[in-house]
């Protein structure tokens, strides 16, 4: 008898923990005992959370959620309850929920938080189509994209920076999930913010959109903060070769204009460093060749890449040569970067023969350097049109 209580007291629980948690959010109050939450079915997001009666109520039942995700030591997790669960936890909006106040939940909950949404995002219905999406992962995407948004967002905090990030970085394996923040664009006509069906690949972004704000997450954030906020970006970036190269096509101009004023001349030395890393990753990279071609035809992104090789720090330098090595090595110059390169030719063969001489140990630097020097001294003396790719 014990055994069918107890199997009817978990299927309960699955039923109701969601209706649970958004009341206990609910009722949240802000610091100092001060206004309960106040939830606007419209918009769902949340004033101020803080209290600790409510937090240690609300901490409980994150812990029932996460056991009925991964069992117990006695018992295995039942599929059926996790899909109760899961169905409840959209019904009542307790993803976007929890996305929206994770900073303002207590470190246990936090931690208990991040590994629901691991969960959640993982699980797939056992029966029907074969290799489903994930159910929750699937609804987000197409019908609750501000989910992660506020994951996103949550880089505005140091306390959920981390927890997000590693619930980001994982869900960014789904390129549906990094198309709904790449074309977040409020409430423009194409935005994600509609759904992933709704999104216009082709409509120029207007840089108002979340992905815009890592910019900033990343060079005016704390140390913390930014290093997790650039190791997200960098996935957003690197990991799905058809959808980012099509992205950075459109949105070249503006994309590039940020990445190389506020990235790449940033005041911090290793958002500066890694960033010039990251941008030599990217031209590098063969899915995304029709953007380096346009990158490198650009005579002032030539410029700032010569004043990286001036900078007074060497991993600074070393970084900028291999990009600056893209310009040089690119045998179809555009016009005003020959000008460039021939206008401070004899400047430049003095100056790269004594490049980073101590690294005596770095052949291949030694023979790119070398290269360069080389195809440098045998450029024309004047510019000639460069022929069609």
């Amino acid at each position: 008898m014990s055994f069918l209580f107890g199997r009817t007291r978990t299927r309960t629980n699955a039923t109701d923990l969601p209706k649970q948690a958004r009341e206990h959010i609910s009722k949240l109050e802000g610091p100092q005992g001060g206004p309960k939450v106040n939830i606007d079915d419209s918009t769902m997001r949340p004033t101020d959370l803080t209290s600790p009666t409510q937090a240690d109520e609300l901490a409980k039942v994150l812990s029932q959620i996460k056991m009925v995700l991964q069992g117990t030591p006695e018992a295995e997790p039942s599929p059926e309850h996790i899909y109760q669960l899961i169905t409840g936890m959209i019904e009542e909006d307790v993803l976007y929920l929890l996305a929206a106040n994770l900073h303002r939940l207590p470190f246990e909950s936090r931690k208990d938080t991040q590994v629901i949404f691991s969960y959640i995002f993982r699980f797939r219905t056992p029966a029907g189509v074969q290799k489903p999406e994930p159910l929750a992962l699937a609804w987000v995407v197409e019908k609750r994209p501000q989910v992660l948004v506020e994951l996103c967002k949550s880089y505005d905090h140091k306390e959920s920076a981390t927890p997000a990030g590693t619930i980001l970085r994982e869900v960014l394996k789904n390129e549906a999930a990094a198309a709904v923040i790449l074309y977040d664009d409020g409430d423009e006509m194409g935005s994600s913010s509609r759904g992933l069906g709704a999104i216009n690949p082709e409509r120029p972004q207007t840089g108002n959109g979340v992905f815009w704000k890592f910019f900033e997450w990343i060079d005016k954030s704390s140390f913390e903060v930014a290093a997790d906020a650039f190791t997200t970006f960098r996935e957003l970036l690197t990991k799905h070769k058809e959808l980012v190269p099509k992205y950075l096509a459109v949105n070249f101009d503006l994309f590039f204009s940020r990445y190389n004023s506020v990235l790449v001349q940033s005041n911090s030395y290793v958002t500066k460093r890694q960033s010039i890393k990251l941008l030599g990753e990217i031209l590098l990279d063969r899915s995304n060749y029709n953007v380096m071609t346009a990158y490198v035809d650009r005579g002032e992104h030539l410029k700032i890449c010569m004043n990286l090789l001036r900078d007074d720090r060497k991993m600074v330098q070393y970084e900028g040569f291999h990009v600056f090595k893209v310009f040089v090595a690119n045998p179809h110059k555009s016009v005003p970067v020959q000008k460039i390169l021939l206008m401070n030719r004899e400047k430049l063969l003095h100056f790269l023969s004594h490049f980073l001489e101590d690294r005596t140990d770095d052949e291949q630097f030694i023979d790119e350097r070398e290269f360069l020097i080389k195809q440098i001294r045998n450029m024309p003396s004047q510019p000639v049109q460069p022929q069609h790719r």
